[in-house]
C-alpha cells in the first residue's frame, strides 16, 4: 500500500515551497458561478512563475538533490512542458545542470521557456512515453539523476496548492483535479487526510486518454497504446502505480471529458475570468459542467493547473464558435 505524505512532510515541502513562491489565489469568479449552478473556486496555479502547479513539487524534489550531494552531473527528465519547466527552474535554483527531453510535435512556447530558464532541450520520440524511455536510457549513459514525474517528493511539493486552498476553504463540498501523472490529486488526497477535512475529490482525464479512468475502474494500473488527446498535460498512456493505488482508495471517481469538451471550458474560462487555460487547467471545469446537475447547492473547487498554450492554438480555439461561451 502506498503510503500519503503526512502533514509534518506536507508542512516541511510547504515551507521549502514558500521560500521561493507567494500563495496562488483562489477566486469565485461570478460568471462561472452562473454556469456552474453552484458556489464555484478557482485555484490559479496558472499564476505561478512557470504557468502551472509542478514548479512547487521540483522546488521540493531538487532541495532534496542538492542537499544529498547526489546530482553532481546533473539531472534529466521527459516532459510534455510543465513537469520540465519545473524541473529547469528549480534545477537553476540549485546551481545544477538539466536536460530536458520532450517529444516531436511539442509545444513551442513550453519549449522556448525551458531553453530560455537554461535547460539543454533534446528533442526525441513520438510522445511523452518514448521520450520517457530515452530519457532513462540517456540518464544511464551520460551519468545523470533522472526527475521522474511521480515520486513522493513531488506530491508533498504539490499538495503545498491544496493546503492553501484547504487553510481558506476548508468547507469544500467537492474539488475537482486533472490527472496527467497524479501527483496533483495525490497531493490534493494528501493534504485533504492530513487535515482530516471531507472534501470529495474527483479526478479529470482526457477522453482519449483514459489510463487513470481504466486504472481505477478495474483497481490496478490500466495501460494503453495510444493516449491522443487535445491537452497535452493530460497525454499519458502508462500509469503510474502508486498513483493508481492512491486513487483506489482515496478518489471520490474519475470524469473523462472529450477534446470538444475541453476546448468548451478553454473559451469559458477566457470569458468569465479572462485567464487562458491550457487543456489540462480547463479539464476540471470540463468536468464539473458534466457533472452540473449534482452540484446544486454544493461548494466545489477546480483547479486551473496550468495556462501554458501556445498562442497560435489558443487563438484557434477562441475562434471556434460552439455557443458555449
Amino acid at each position: 500500500m502506498t503510503i500519503l505524505p503526512d502533514r509534518a512532510a506536507l508542512e516541511a515541502a510547504f515551507a521549502i515551497v514558500r521560500r521561493t513562491l507567494p500563495p496562488t489565489p483562489q477566486i469565485a469568479w461570478p460568471l462561472l458561478a452562473a454556469r456552474a449552478g453552484c458556489e464555484l473556486w478557482l485555484k490559479h496555479e496558472n499564476h505561478l512563475p512557470t504557468g502551472a502547479f509542478k514548479v512547487r513539487g521540483g522546488l521540493v524534489h531538487m532541495a532534496g538533490l542538492a542537499a544529498s550531494g547526489e546530482a553532481g552531473r546533473g539531472v534529466i527528465c521527459a516532459t510534455r512542458g510543465n513537469h520540465g519547466q519545473s524541473v529547469a527552474f528549480a534545477a537553476r535554483a540549485q546551481g545544477l545542470a538539466a536536460t530536458i527531453v520532450v517529444p516531436e510535435g511539442n509545444a513551442v512556447e513550453k519549449n522556448r521557456a525551458m531553453a530560455t530558464l537554461g535547460a539543454e532541450l533534446v528533442v526525441h520520440g513520438h510522445d511523452f512515453q518514448a521520450a520517457l524511455e530515452f530519457a532513462a536510457a540517456e540518464a544511464e549513459r551520460r551519468g545523470l539523476v533522472m526527475v521522474p514525474s511521480f515520486a513522493g517528493t513531488l506530491v508533498a511539493g504539490v499538495a503545498s496548492y491544496s493546503m492553501e486552498l484547504f487553510a481558506a476553504l476548508p468547507d469544500l463540498d467537492v474539488l475537482y483535479v486533472p490527472i496527467g501523472l497524479g501527483s496533483g490529486i495525490c497531493g490534493a488526497i494528501a493534504a485533504r487526510e492530513a487535515l482530516g477535512l471531507a472534501t470529495e475529490i474527483v479526478g479529470v482525464v482526457a477522453a482519449g486518454a483514459p489510463v487513470y479512468a481504466l486504472s481505477f475502474a478495474a483497481g490496478r494500473p490500466v495501460a494503453t497504446d495510444t493516449a491522443d488527446n487535445f491537452a497535452d498535460g493530460l497525454a499519458c498512456r502508462v500509469p503510474v502505480a502508486e498513483a493508481v493505488d492512491i486513487l483506489s482508495r482515496h478518489a471520490a471517481r474519475i470524469v473523462r471529458v472529450g477534446d470538444d469538451e475541453i476546448r468548451a471550458a478553454i473559451r469559458i474560462l477566457w470569458t468569465d475570468t479572462h485567464n487562458g487555460a491550457e487543456g489540462a487547467g480547463a479539464a476540471p471545469l470540463a468536468a464539473l459542467l458534466k457533472e452540473r446537475g449534482k452540484l446544486a447547492g454544493k461548494r466545489a473547487a477546480i483547479v486551473m493547473s496550468g495556462g501554458n498554450l501556445d498562442r497560435a492554438v489558443l487563438a484557434r480555439v477562441l475562434a471556434e464558435d460552439d455557443g458555449a461561451a
